[in-house]
């Protein structure tokens, strides 16, 4: 997969995107750096410069999550470092995966019972749920995943969350559909909290020393006139050709 660039006046470096751009300078997802979470090295997460729109923002660095959470080894040490961040008397009955984290999310579930967390599910165990989405981008949880979230005590898992505003609205779901959010835990988050509950996250924007992330209307790149690179989300990037 690669992204063409051209060269943009001024040059780019000041507005965080790495090198400037020069004519024909290609990065493709083997071009990635690599970077170690500081607590735990063995878990790592691959970045591309550019100009990318999510959602609800605009950002200067892709980060590539595909391998965490599809390859066995990297999952399960992505769990192991999350569950970590919750103690033996922590309540966890299910876990809610967004953007395609289920496996770290059974892993998660794993690692948490083999530390003792309390599960108040009559079989003693912790669900792993995905959720729906309908066609307005809205989290749903049909009837027969709801006994899942009802009444239950939920760690809510995801892959990135950069502005906020799609994590408060899965923690608005989970609470409309009766469950309680006990944790969020995220691989990646600009943000330390939400809505007053801490978020327990393996990398932020300090590991990227030049990371930006922009209101769509306010953003810098678009200003200079850099062009979008790709569109992307939880789930990956559509380049833009």
């Amino acid at each position: 997969m690669k992204f063409r660039r051209r060269r943009v006046r001024g040059g780019a470096k000041r507005f965080g995107i790495g090198k400037a751009y020069y004519p024909d300078m290609e990065v493709n997802m083997q071009g990635y750096t690599k970077i170690n979470c500081k607590t735990a090295p063995e878990v790592f997460m691959k970045v591309i410069p550019g100009h990318f729109v999510t959602p609800n923002s605009h950002i200067n660095y892709y980060i590539d999550m595909t391998t965490m959470k599809s390859r066995l080894n990297e999952a399960r040490n992505a769990a192991a470092a999350l569950a970590k961040e919750y103690v033996a008397s922590t309540i966890v009955d299910s876990i809610v995966c967004m953007d395609g984290c289920e496996v770290i999310g059974a892993f998660l579930a794993e690692e948490l019972t083999k530390a003792g967390i309390i599960s108040v599910n009559q079989h003693q165990t912790i669900y792993v749920v995905t959720p729906e989405y309908d066609l307005t981008g809205q989290m749903i949880f049909r009837e027969n995943m709801q006994m899942m979230i009802k009444g239950k005590h939920i760690v809510l898992l995801l892959a990135s969350t950069t502005t906020g505003t799609t994590l408060g609205r899965a923690v608005e779901c989970i609470q409309y559909y009766g469950g309680h959010v006990n944790g969020i835990s995220a691989i990646f988050s600009a943000a330390n909290s939400i809505a007053g509950q801490k978020i327990n996250h393996l990398f932020s924007p300090a590991d990227i020393p030049d990371y930006r992330n922009y209101a769509p209307d306010k953003c810098d790149l678009c200003k200079m006139g850099v062009p979008v690179d790709a569109i992307c989300n939880g789930f990956g990037l559509s380049p833009i050709r």
